[in-house]
């Protein structure tokens, strides 16, 4: 019964996360919101499985499922990407990526490195069992997207280069109005399926003996991030390739910001020192595949589809050996 519960919470979880981002695909054509504004409401919108799943964690007291599953989620997310790109290979995705997409995976490396950091060597908390490196993570956060956001291109600029405005799809009979009211709603049912998805995660650690730092990492992590790979797959679609490395690079970065949230509701001490050290494997690995795949970012582009797609396929490779490590050590 427990398993048909989780399965139940995971479709749900899937399926309300894309019609969110459906609705802020609405709200982005039909409005006249800026980029920034927009790029942080389909970022928490395409994350909010991890807030619900990582906040429930907390309430029931396993830290290590709220650690695991924000970790965990940025491992997948990069694997996505590498995914996509070998598929649609073709259509080189990263020889398009910006300047906007280097300065936040520059971000990402920072905020995972001070991970580490703090789960390898303990620091007392700041106060009220907040840790130091939450706080030294939320000002990184800060000024890394104030100078992100100086890279950021025009977005009615780009609305035209990739004919957002002409083409609604399935969706141009939805009013801004709806599409609002949809978001929200969509947003309240996705706290009761995410918490669900958390609580039988955390009876499936139990009953199966893999440990909470293993479901979290691969379990709950793998299910809330599949939204994330659909919102990739529709930039694609849309010849975006931009805003498919943007919308990866960017969940990992809100998922980072869930993480400090967390350690705010932990009361007990900093969460980063109650969590197992596998977590640090986790994020080392993340940080692993972020490196590779600033190597196709920043170098000349390649003509030989064999020699473009072999970052993607070691990023690949990579997340199934760290797989094994933090099974092993979990």
């Amino acid at each position: 019964m427990i398993y048909f519960i989780f399965l139940v919470a995971a479709a749900a979880t899937i399926f309300l996360s894309i019609k969110i981002s459906n609705y802020v695909d609405v709200i982005d054509k039909k409005s006249t919101l800026k980029a920034a504004i927009l790029g942080v409401l389909l970022g928490g919108a395409t994350s909010l499985p991890e807030v619900t799943t990582s906040v429930t964690s907390i309430v029931i007291d396993n830290p290590d499922i709220a650690v695991g599953n924000v970790m965990g989620s940025n491992l997948f997310n990069l694997m996505i990407l590498a995914v996509m790109d070998a598929i649609f290979r073709k259509e080189r995705i990263f020889n398009h990526a910006t300047n906007e997409n280097l300065y936040t995976m520059g971000l990402f490396m920072l905020l995972s490195l001070t991970v580490v950091v703090a789960i390898i060597f303990p620091m007392p908390p700041a106060f009220f069992g907040v840790g130091w490196e939450s706080i030294a993570m939320v000002a990184m956060y800060i000024a890394g997207i104030k100078l992100i956001s100086k890279a950021n291109t025009d977005h009615s600029q780009r609305k035209a280069e990739t004919g957002q405005e002409e083409s609604y799809g399935a969706y141009k009979n939805i009013t801004l109005k709806r599409a609002v009211i949809g978001f929200i709603l969509s947003a309240i049912l996705i706290l009761a399926a995410g918490s669900a998805l958390t609580i039988s995660a955390d009876k499936i650690a139990v009953i199966t003996g893999l440990g909470s730092s293993f479901v979290g990492t691969f379990l709950v992590a793998a299910s809330t991030s599949l939204p994330e790979a659909v919102s990739v797959l529709v930039a694609v679609k849309l010849r975006n390739y931009p805003l498919a490395i943007g919308s990866i690079l960017g969940s990992n970065l809100f998922n980072l910001m869930i993480l400090v949230g967390t350690d705010v509701l932990y009361w007990k001490q900093a969460i980063l020192q109650a969590v197992n050290n596998t977590h640090a494997i986790t994020t080392l690995s993340a940080m692993a595949l972020g490196l590779v795949a600033i190597y196709p970012i920043i170098r000349v582009q390649v003509k030989n589809t064999l020699t473009y797609i072999m970052p993607s396929v070691l990023i690949m490779i990579a997340y199934f050996v760290s797989s094994y490590l933090i099974y092993i050590y979990s």
